[in-house]
């Protein structure tokens, strides 16, 4: 009997490993060695897989699940959220302004966007979440609005050079539309939806459909289990395959998942698929709580700065998989201006999992937070609470989006004499601070994002630094 680092790989053998002993006879493993290594080697592909197909299976549930719950079915359809019911099915959805989502597909070719001018944060991301171009103040309208295209896979730009749009491609068939109004003022939302137009290439523009006031439980978080690969089987037949995805195809090929053939997994899959699922899901949530690719954004701290990759997710010589695995498990959508916000443009996103001791956020104690009071914003910030279960935003029972979120705009905070503000999550508040407190709920453990809504130079040259959470 020998180890994997001591085996000779030679003769007669017996190997003991992690998942049980392999057995070589004059070198080749025998039947059930045979077997038991083609179970670990799938179920670390499909761990693997599962990583790597969170942005897609990402966007498709919360694609799916809207049309389900909302009715969003047709293009031109946009579903505007605005209340807590309806913004909590949203994985780490912002709840300080309304959203406003369209999912739309480039099969039946280009799309054209006329979109309005006003303080708008918004974007145009293809099904691996990936910016497809900017809408609105980071987007070359700057906010002063403008038309744009938007061309699928094969479709010719030829037509559309002197068209006075901005002329954009997504590498993906299917394409989210999306945007915030960075504003409290109603008439502005009102002028932004008056403003907004969709048309077909050659066609005139389509009624924009609002669907709205809805306000029902739903939720945008991907399946586990089974589920999850059913999902991605199904959108990979609806896209492309990228050049970069092939050795990952490849991997999900043994285990059933092949583009153009049905899904029908037999049991020994199933298994294995259920199993790859768990661990990638393991995986994703160690690199959340210890991203070892990056190092805290403030030394001595236990911030990161959520986005650690680039705009295409690669680099010359690497897919980026660990950091955007580490993003799209908890989160969802990306644009330039969250990835590389600029001073006055922008959001920042800041996240912890741990308290001032190193020690990891727990459900079961209440923990403070000072806000400095010259926090670098030429807009707002916020703190929201998730839930490390769901990655949406936390349920407390709470019927106020201040009960999972509050912000610099809110009046009600009590604030110190010194301009910093106090706030608080935990089971418990301490007396007098029921106004800066999110209350946590037994064993869902939780996670926050701090956001900065055009952060200002201090955040860029280090000047400015946030303190950790302190247990009470």
């Amino acid at each position: 009997m020998t180890t994997l680092r001591e085996a000779r790989l030679n003769g007669d053998e017996t190997i003991e490993t992690p998942f049980g002993a392999i057995r070589l006879e004059h070198g080749f493993p025998t039947g059930d060695s045979s077997a038991l290594l083609f179970d670990r080697f799938d179920t670390e592909r499909a761990a693997q897989a599962y990583l790597w197909a969170l942005p897609l299976v990402g966007f498709a549930t919360w694609r799916d699940r809207a049309a389900e719950t909302f009715g969003a079915k047709e293009f031109g359809d946009f579903v505007v959220h605005e209340t807590l019911r309806e913004k909590r099915g949203i994985v780490t959805a912002n709840l300080t302004t309304p959203y406003v989502i369209n999912f739309t597909s480039l099969a039946d070719g280009p799309v054209l966007i006329d979109y309005p001018a006003g303080p708008t944060a918004g974007g145009v991301l293809d099904f691996w979440q990936r910016p497809v171009v900017d809408l609105g103040q980071t987007g070359p309208d700057r906010g002063e609005g403008g038309g744009y295209v938007v061309l699928g896979p094969g479709h010719d730009a030829a037509p559309f050079e002197d068209s006075g749009r901005h002329v954009v491609r997504s590498e993906t068939m299917n394409i989210l539309i999306a945007f915030r109004v960075l504003t409290q003022d109603p008439a502005l939302m009102a002028g932004a939806k008056a403003g907004l137009k969709l048309s077909r290439a050659g066609a005139a523009p389509t009624p924009v459909r609002f669907i709205e006031g809805t306000d029902r439980a739903w939720s945008a978080t991907p399946a586990r289990g089974l589920r999850y690969w059913a999902n991605l089987a199904a959108i990979l037949h609806e896209e492309p395959v990228r050049d970069v995805d092939k050795a990952f195809m490849a991997m999900l090929a043994p285990l059933g998942i092949v583009k153009g053939e049905p899904f029908e997994p037999d049991a020994r899959r199933r298994r294995i698929l259920e199993e790859g699922a768990t661990l990638g899901e393991l995986h994703a949530r160690n690199l959340q709580v210890n991203p070892r690719y990056t190092r805290p954004h403030w030394p001595g701290t236990s911030w990161y700065k959520s986005f650690d990759f680039e705009l295409g997710q690669e680099t010359d010589t690497l897919l980026q998989l660990d950091e955007r695995a580490t993003w799209f498990y908890e989160a969802v959508t990306s644009t330039k201006g969250m990835v590389h916000p600029t001073p006055g443009a922008g959001q920042v996103f800041m996240t912890t999992k741990r308290d001032g001791d190193g020690r990891l956020l727990r459900a079961d104690r209440t923990y403070r937070l000072r806000v400095p009071g010259d926090v670098p914003v030429a807009q707002f910030w916020s703190l929201t609470l998730y839930s490390e279960d769901t990655r949406r935003p936390y349920d407390n029972g709470g019927t106020e989006i201040r009960s999972v979120s509050l912000d610099s705009r809110d009046e009600r905070l009590r604030r110190n004499a010194d301009g910093s503000v106090d706030l608080y999550v935990g089971p418990t508040a301490p007396p007098g601070a029921e106004d800066n407190w999110m209350r946590t709920v037994p064993e869902d453990g939780w996670f926050v994002y701090f956001r900065l809504y055009a952060p200002t130079e201090p955040f860029f040259d280090g000047t400015w630094s946030l303190p950790d959470f302190r247990a009470l």
